[in-house]
């Protein structure tokens, strides 16, 4: 049997290197990314302290596949405040071949404006997200938009889902690292996404960008020690555990 290539829309995030210094030049993980590139995989994992470059990252991802900054599917231009950082301009996506050019951003922190948008330009399948909890938005939007060929880019989509919710989460994820045609970039913070079996998993900091294990993740094994003696975190709110 002779299997069909996979066309899944992104095969390589190329940029150009850069001199300059200031906000987001000098994070270390996207100055590695626009010196060496980074390959894609079905399903990409990005987790990283606060501030490791995260969320610049797969904004500008979403930015230059043709996505508004403030989240939404392709075609929608919402938007209250400009606050994109420049890295979208220095970032080219190479596709796949025959691949969808459909996608979808979810962001965490813009989500309540894309609801209004889309309540302001009804026409769609969309259920009235402002009567619903936030996380029964969320995961609705899950249902109702993630199943069609395309991109997927999502910053920490944890935010509003439980701990049932993120595990449907994760599971939608791994159907999608086992298809040929949806692909997804996820920052997260969640150690149940972190874990999803087949993903490409990256850790950002001061070093830069690393592919690493899930076993090996200091958030992995920050929130063992916070579990085994939660007192000993919470006693000292600066305390990592570590020793």
């Amino acid at each position: 049997m002779v299997r069909r290539a996979v066309a899944r829309p992104i095969r390589t995030i190329r940029g150009e290197p850069v001199a300059a210094g200031g906000y987001p030049w000098d994070v270390p993980a996207v100055r590695q990314i626009l010196a060496d590139g980074l390959e894609p995989g079905a399903v990409t994992i990005l987790v990283g302290e606060n501030g490791s470059g995260k969320s610049t990252l797969v904004e500008a991802i979403a930015v230059a596949y043709g996505l508004s900054p403030e989240g939404g599917s392709t075609g929608a231009r919402h938007s209250t405040r400009a606050t994109e950082s420049p890295l979208s301009e220095r970032v080219s996506l190479v596709r796949n071949p025959g691949a969808a050019r459909w996608g979808f951003f979810l962001r965490a922190e813009t989500m309540h404006g894309f609801f209004s948008y889309l309540e302001a330009n009804p026409g769609g399948p969309d259920p009235a997200f402002h009567e619903m909890s936030h996380g029964e938005s969320f995961v609705a939007t899950l249902s109702a938009r993630f199943t069609d060929p395309g991109l997927y880019v999502m910053d920490e989509p944890e935010a509003a889902l439980s701990f049932t919710t993120t595990l449907a989460l994760a599971h939608l994820l791994a159907e999608m690292a086992r298809g040929e045609n949806r692909q997804a970039v996820v920052a997260t913070h969640s150690p149940i996404l972190a874990a999803l079996p087949g993903a490409d998993l990256y850790e950002l900091g001061p070093w830069g960008i690393r592919r690493t294990r899930w076993s090996d993740l200091a958030l992995v094994a920050q929130w063992r020690r916070f579990l085994a003696d939660p007192d000993r975190f919470l006693a000292d709110p600066d305390r990592d555990g570590s020793s």
